[in-house]
């Protein structure tokens, strides 16, 4: 297990195994997210837009742009 040592000022300093698994390089940066109770995860905050290409699957039919002012309108005045 590989650990590392809070500064007084709240800092630590990464060590070279987790930066590496992680691809981190200087000026990157991370994102510490909950994954339970007090227990957190690191994730590289890197990757580009671009990576997230794919991620949500194509809608089975085209959706106009009337349709979804319609259905903004109707959520936003409060209807369901």
């Amino acid at each position: 297990m590989t650990t590392a040592t809070i500064t007084s000022k709240g800092q630590i300093t990464i060590p070279a195994t987790v930066r590496n698994a992680l691809g981190l390089h200087t000026g990157d940066r991370i994102e510490f997210v909950e994954v339970d109770n007090g227990q957190f995860a690191i994730i590289a905050a890197t990757s580009p837009v671009t990576a997230l290409k794919g991620l949500i699957r194509k809608p089975e039919q085209a959706v106009s742009i009337e349709q979804m002012n319609a259905v903004i309108a109707q959520y936003g005045a409060g209807e369901k």
